[in-house]
């Protein structure tokens, strides 16, 4: 194992351990949790990082505005698209959650994972964050793979994966996610791009001075 991995893992234990000493937690969640704090590049445009951020506290705020603590929902927003994840107790909920979003202003499309259940316990929970934390950290170990061009989300061992990639890197993170200890299943929310959007995102080395 990694240095990387092994620090990765660490943050998730305590992120686990933190969230278990909580005794009041707010039912809509926003954002990648601790996997969000480890990304160092992104593929997105700093206006879109910006809006995502925005697009998930104003809807985390809306739908706790309209459907209280009767509803566990995760938001997740990765270049103005929404992935929401987590629990309700109907259909009708199912939907109001989604019209709730695609009404944020900035979101271009919302995918709704919602499950009609009940919601999932605090170690269904803490056990979700630890398979995402196993996920990240073997695509860090991976040498053919840019991690942080990567959004992780696990919901009842279910893995999504977002972000902006290639072809490639979308199968390639898929194997990767499918073999990891305890995920069950993998969904891929994936922005495709052709390997030439891919080379000219990458950073570009530096000229070479000039010979004096």
């Amino acid at each position: 194992m990694t240095f990387a991995t092994k620090k990765l893992l660490g943050l998730i234990l305590v992120s686990v351990t933190l969230g278990t000493s909580l005794s009041a937690c707010f039912p809509v969640i926003m954002g990648g949790a601790v996997v969000g704090t480890l990304v160092a590049t992104d593929r997105r445009t700093s206006g879109a990082q910006l809006e995502d951020e925005g697009i998930e506290l104003r809807a985390a705020s809306r739908v706790r505005d309209n459907l209280t603590e009767r509803v566990h929902v995760s938001i997740n927003s990765y270049n103005r698209r929404v992935l929401l994840t987590g629990e309700v107790p109907n259909l009708q909920d199912k939907q109001l959650v989604e019209q709730i979003v695609s009404r944020v202003d900035n979101v271009q499309s919302v995918v709704n994972e919602l499950e009609v259940l009940g919601n999932a316990s605090l170690t269904q929970r803490s056990s979700d964050t630890l398979i995402t934390g196993r996920v990240k950290a073997a695509m860090l170990d991976a040498k053919d793979l840019y991690a942080n061009a990567y959004k992780v989300v696990t919901e009842r061992g279910t893995t999504y994966l977002m972000g902006r990639v290639t072809q490639r890197e979308a199968d390639r993170a898929t194997d990767i996610a499918r073999s990891t200890s305890g995920v069950q299943k993998v969904v891929r929310v994936f922005e495709i791009i052709s390997e030439d959007e891919l080379r000219n995102l990458l950073p570009q080395p530096a000229p070479a001075e000039a010979k004096k």
